[in-house]
């Protein structure tokens, strides 16, 4: 069973797992790609929700949506509708009530890599 967001002036709502049924197995696939990996980077340093748009990602649209619905179905993002912006929030209480301190360390993992291989990878936080 999967709730969905609440839609905005459209209308329209997104599947989403409910927190009890988000898996590890999910949630470590959907990290795995450094694209998403990226996406969820940004959401967490920027501690806002972003629209799609914002993320200047070096992959296709159709790509660049592939990676969000993969984030959402696993239960890492949170996507509603206001308006026709497409917002996206990282779903961290609900991370971190499963499996406490697991984001934290990927995300800690994931700066200690970029940093150690330069710039590629950083995150910008001001945009």
């Amino acid at each position: 069973m999967t709730e969905t967001a609440a839609g905005g002036a459209t209308g329209r709502a997104l599947p989403h797992p409910d927190r009890e049924h988000i898996r590890l197995e999910s949630v470590l696939h959907a990290l795995s790609d450094p694209m998403r990996l990226r996406i969820v980077r940004e959401l967490a340093a920027r501690e806002a929700e972003l629209t799609c748009s914002q993320f200047d990602l070096p992959v296709t649209k159709s790509t660049t949506t592939h990676h969000f619905r993969v984030l959402r179905e696993s239960g890492v993002v949170r996507q509603v509708y206001r308006g026709t912006a497409k917002m996206n929030g990282l779903r961290r209480d609900d991370l971190e009530s499963l499996f406490p301190g697991l984001l934290d360390s990927l995300l800690a993992a994931a700066d200690r890599q970029a940093a150690r291989l330069g710039h590629a990878g950083r995150v910008p936080v001001d945009g």
